[in-house]
This record gives C-alpha cells, structure tokens and sequence, in this order.
C-alpha cells in the first residue's frame, strides 16, 4: 500500500498525533514533543517511501527503520499501529508493565520494530550494520535512522557517520530531527548548534545533505526521492519542525519533552487535532 495523495497523508498525520496524545495521557508518562514534531516524517516513510509488509514483518527483503531517538516511541507505534502491525487497542497500554509497548521500542515484543533503541547515539551504528548487510547479500534493500538533533551531540553518531561514508552506503538515508529543542533547552544554548551547522557537518563527513521542512508531507516525500537517486556516498534529510507540532499550548515549549497531559489538557488537544480538515480533489 502506498499512498501518494497529499491530503490523506496529511490526514494519516493528524491521526499518528491523535494516537501519540492517547498513548501518553493514559500512560501518565511519556515525550510528547518529539514524538509530534517526528510524525510527518514517519507518516511518510511507513506510508509512502518504505517497501514494507505489516503481513511479512520479518521479510528480509523490507527496508529498515531505526528511530534512534527511542524516546518518540509512541510516534513509532501510533504509525505501526495505523499501518496495521497490531491492533489498535494496544496503544492504551502504553508503558504499561505487561504491555508490548514499552517506553522504548523493543524489536522481541513489537511487530514492525526493526532495533531496539533507546540509548541515545547508537542508531547509526546499527544503522550502518544494516545497511553494509543489505549490500553484502545485494539484497537491494534501504534503511533509514532517524536521529535527534540532541542526539547528534553523542561523539558515537560522527564516528558511525565517518563508517557510513568510508563504505559509501549510498542505500543509507538519515534523518535529523531539526526541532531545536531538547531535555531542558534550546541546541543552540546547550551546545552552539543550529540548522546548518548540522548540515555542514554532515556534509563534511562525506553525505549528500539537503535541508527541507520536515513537517510539510510533501517536502518530505521529494527529499527521500532525492535520495533514492544518489549513488555513492549516504544521505542525510536535516528536517527543521516544530517540537510539539499540531498540539497549540506545546508547540515550542521546551516542558513538552517529557511530561503527561492532565484532564484539561488532554481534550484539549484532542479537540484541536480533530478540528483539523483535509481538502480532497473531486
């Protein structure tokens, strides 16, 4: 299934953020803001780009997701979920102790979990262990990893980005998160770090780069295109969005990173999500 209409992607979206504030209003806990503004991106790869099967999730032949930022879980599963890996009922459970759908994902318990992430730093490593298997067995496959621009401050992000380049794993695309925001503050005050730095960074570890809005469906959709085509060397997507995105009181609000919804606020922001419209060609 692939879906390559804008509005019902857009619409998918709006469903993966509906089900984001579910899972962490009932869990009590939980990363709302990462995993809003990571949404659309994960929308896109599970719905449009990825050549998946929910029936088939262990088919060697997929292609690959690693959400190193672990953390976004409950964007992973909303958009599992939705694609039709487990049922829906399952999302209430949420960091519940006897639920599949833990705070992290864990690839032994949930269907369409490609690693086990969590550790901050580590995806790409893993990543690039994918990506150097799938040329070794020319098995054709891609593998994405999806990194938070707090992430990238881990020292183990550039030497696994150095790797991805000495074996040019031009079947490799990664994806930064760009919300500018991270546990308590902007990367700019905890580290000096903005958008093209990271850009140039990646560049001069060797990747084709390019700097797109990574809430804008169809942003995102060009830039993975983009990057089927490029040979040789990996890709990197620097996707700016917004922490937070589609939910009004925590758009860019640094709190958002880490807490649960109250009562109040949970309907609230359901009524805003489900106020959303999708204009649709006749």
């Amino acid at each position: 299934m692939k879906i390559t209409k804008i509005p019902a992607l857009k619409e998918l979206a709006n469903k993966v953020r509906l089900d984001i504030i579910q899972e962490i209003y009932y869990a009590k806990s939980g990363h709302p803001g990462g995993s809003l503004s990571v949404a659309d991106i994960l929308t896109v790869l599970y719905f449009n780009e990825m050549h998946i099967d929910p029936e088939k999730p262990e088919d060697p032949a997929r292609d690959r997701l690693v959400l190193s930022k672990g953390h976004a879980s409950s964007a992973l599963y909303a958009v599992l979920c939705e694609r039709g890996y487990f049922p829906k009922e399952n999302l209430v459970t949420f960091r519940n102790v006897n639920s599949i759908l833990q705070g992290h994902p864990d690839m032994s318990k949930v269907p369409g979990v490609d690693m086990s992430t969590g550790s901050l730093g580590q995806g790409l490593s893993v990543a690039n262990g994918m990506a150097m298997a799938s040329k070794m067995d020319q098995m054709g496959n891609r593998v994405y990893c999806i990194l938070g621009d707090g992430e990238i401050q881990e020292g183990q992000i550039w030497e696994a980005a150095m790797t991805s380049s000495k074996y040019n794993l031009d079947n490799l695309c990664v994806i930064v998160d760009n919300n500018n925001l991270q546990l308590s503050d902007s990367i700019e005050n905890i580290k000096d770090l903005n958008t093209e730095d990271i850009e140039n960074k990646f560049k001069s570890f060797g990747f084709h780069t390019m700097t797109i809005d990574g809430n804008d469906v169809e942003s995102i959709m060009s830039a993975l295109s983009t990057a089927e085509t490029v040979k040789g060397k990996p890709t990197c997507v620097i996707a700016k969005t917004i922490k937070g995105k589609g939910v009004s009181f925590m758009e860019n609000n640094v709190s958002w990173h880490g807490k649960a919804l109250s009562d109040e606020e949970y309907k609230k922001a359901v009524e805003e999500l489900t106020s959303n419209t999708f204009e649709y060609e006749e």
